[in-house]
């Protein structure tokens, strides 16, 4: 069987894939990779399509065996790569022999890295997804040593010249009206923004806040910012919840929902980050990291 043997799991590493969007309806959270650019650049360097399954690791990466030849390649966060200990490449494809040992190191910026595997990881699909979802516990359960993942059939030869393309120097926290270690959200107020005084929206979008050690995949907490004041008392009836919609919870400090949230929630959604790049850095973004919201319209 062709396959990869967890030897070390790090502190949290996932399969991942493009998530199993269409369940909220039925309580379904949508989950999938937290940076989709780092995961879909992982598996364009191996020829893989886009949903191929990949590995998301948190902070301080993974070891692996192989079990057969395969090749891989590492994305989002940089971090050193080692092949048997000795400097592998990262942001291109690598081959292993059987028996050699990929290590993925610490994340030296940013917070998640991606290991692909030419072929994807063919873990069982649950919902039509690989995706583990921590919230409703759905896919396969965090890697742990020991842990035999499979590797699917390999599809077309890799794009030539595709691992020159669309690789980040530092994902997560810098971008074009970021400074250094900033992360900038753009948010489109609403649905519930009436919910809070015209004082504190103001606030919100000129105040600087940081990435609470509390975040998770499930929402990007915030802390040391203004707690935004209510205009209105009372109890919200639950509601939809959509991916990137920044919830209020009663101590006033925004939360900013990511893959894994969940489908419904009774707090007022003061504004929604729009999906893609801005999400993306989220999802590298460390606690202590500053972050801004920057009122955009539409």
């Amino acid at each position: 069987m062709s396959g990869l043997e967890v030897l070390r799991a790090g502190a949290l590493t996932t399969v991942q894939d493009l998530g199993r969007p269409g369940y909220a309806h039925l309580g379904v959270p949508r989950s999938g990779a937290l940076d989709t650019a780092a995961h879909t650049l992982a598996n364009r360097l191996l020829g893989n399509p886009a949903g191929a399954a990949t590995l998301e690791t948190t902070f301080d990466g993974v070891t692996l065996r192989a079990m057969t030849p395969v090749t891989v390649a590492v994305t989002g966060a940089p971090c050193a790569v080692r092949v048997c200990g000795r400097p592998a490449a990262w942001g291109a494809p690598v081959r292993l022999r059987a028996g050699a040992e990929l290590d993925v190191g610490r994340a030296e910026s940013g917070l998640r890295c991606y290991v692909a595997v030419r072929g994807g990881f063919a873990v069982p699909p649950v919902l039509g997804s690989r995706a583990t979802d921590l919230l409703s516990g759905l896919g396969p359960p965090p890697l742990r040593a020991g842990t035999v993942l499979p590797v699917g059939t390999p599809g077309p030869d890799p794009v030539r010249g595709a691992d020159t393309a669309g690789l980040p120097g530092a994902p997560g926290v810098s971008g074009e009206l970021g400074a250094p270690g900033e992360l900038v959200l753009p948010l489109r107020l609403g649905p519930r923004a009436d919910w809070f005084t015209g004082a504190s929206l103001a606030r919100l979008l000129s105040s600087r806040y940081r990435v609470a050690a509390a975040s998770n995949r499930i929402g990007l907490r915030t802390e040391s910012g203004p707690p935004l004041a209510r205009a209105r008392e009372g109890e919200l009836p639950s509601e939809g919840m959509v991916l990137g919609a920044v919830q209020v919870p009663p101590d006033g400090l925004p939360v900013v929902f990511l893959a894994d949230h969940p489908v419904t929630g009774g707090y007022p959604v003061v504004g929604v980050v729009p999906p893609g790049r801005p999400l993306d850095a989220a999802a590298q973004a460390r606690p202590g990291v500053g972050v801004r919201f920057v009122g955009v319209g539409g």
